[in-house]
């Protein structure tokens, strides 16, 4: 009787390989879910601009509009109405997107640990073969599907009567617009902004459930300080591969690593997207965390920018300004100190 030789028995162990860095093949478990979904294996979907469903700017801007439709119709007819509880569907909602950014997250862990071991990063961010395989658009492609499930986020808020911020609307229909710019674009730097905002949102999520479910978490700060975090990295993976691309392509006497995948209006929407969640979100970090007074003028001009109330006819101009003592009434009728609005990463 013949032995198996060391490296196949220790093969067959679920031991974390650079292959398989969770210790089993998840692509083969996720093909046949999606298989059974979509009538169809992964190897056969293709990302086509005009047949892939909200493939097309005019089927997202629809879409788009269609959210902020919905949202400013949705607070003017709660507008006299009791808010609703809604606990037991916010509880679902919360739970299948920590669930779905999870899931996400190993996957796209599984694909780039053997990108990036092999070919180096420059090679994952930059190569058209490395950030922009089959397997890797598959799963561009159903993160921003995940992001119009999110919008629903914004419906729960109007249903329960709470503030709708600039911050947050701005913030849930831009990153709809910025994962539709760069799955057009084909930037193979993409995977570093998705993966850090899977990591983010399965935190995020996790605490809304937990806190929807009555548990107190005492790490609701640091929800933003990843969110910053987040953004900071993905300005300097995408400043970067912006910077060698357009360096390589118009001036290449100046220093740069090459080209880099991707196309130019992709580069340009992803920088003035995610640069604008920066300053955002650090105001909004500011205003409702700052150690200043309450009285502090810079702390009151931050939380005008990152928590200003979604414009709305029924309140006038000055009503609508913050009074000296930094709480504001929305449309709504709900009133917020700046600590109780939710800030949303997409």
């Amino acid at each position: 009787m013949e032995s198996s030789p060391p490296a196949a028995f220790f093969d067959k162990l679920p031991l974390p390989t650079v292959d398989r860095p969770f210790g089993v093949h998840l692509w083969p478990i996720f093909d046949k879910a999606f298989t059974a979904v979509a009538g169809f294996p992964t190897s056969e979907f293709y990302f086509e601009p005009g047949n892939t469903p909200m493939s097309t700017l005019r089927e997202t801007s629809i879409f788009i509009v269609i959210y902020y439709i919905v949202i400013f119709g949705g607070r003017e007819l709660m507008r006299n109405r009791e808010p609703f509880k809604l606990k037991s569907i916010f509880l679902v909602h919360n739970f299948i997107l920590t669930a779905v950014s999870a899931i996400l997250l190993a996957l796209f862990i599984e694909q780039l640990v053997p990108i990036v071991v092999r070919g180096g990063l420059f090679h994952a961010i930059c190569d058209r073969n490395g950030g922009w395989t089959h397997n890797l658009v598959v799963l561009y492609y159903l993160n921003y599907l995940t992001k119009y499930l999110e919008l629903m986020d914004t419906v729960f808020l109007f249903l329960k009567k709470k503030p709708l911020t600039f911050l947050h609307c701005y913030h849930h229909g831009a990153t709809a617009l910025l994962c539709y710019t760069q799955l057009i674009g084909s930037t193979s730097v993409s995977w570093t902004v998705i993966d850090l905002n899977l990591a983010v949102h399965v935190v995020m999520y996790w605490y809304y459930f937990q806190s929807a479910r009555g548990i107190r978490v005492g790490w609701k700060e640091w929800v933003t300080r990843l969110q910053i975090i987040q953004f900071v990295i993905d300005i300097g993976f995408v400043y970067f591969a912006s910077y060698t691309y357009f360096t390589s392509t118009y001036f290449p006497h100046m220093p740069n690593m090459g080209n880099c995948a991707g196309e130019e209006f992709a580069a340009f929407a992803g920088i003035g997207i995610i640069s604008s969640y920066l300053v955002l979100f650090v105001s909004f970090y500011f205003a409702t965390y700052g150690k200043g007074g309450k009285g502090s003028t810079v702390r009151k001009s931050l939380r005008r920018m990152s928590q200003t109330p979604l414009p709305d006819p029924h309140i006038t101009h000055e009503h609508a300004q913050l009074p000296a003592n930094g709480k504001a009434t929305t449309a709504t009728g709900v009133k917020t100190n700046g600590t109780t609005t939710r800030s949303r990463k997409a």
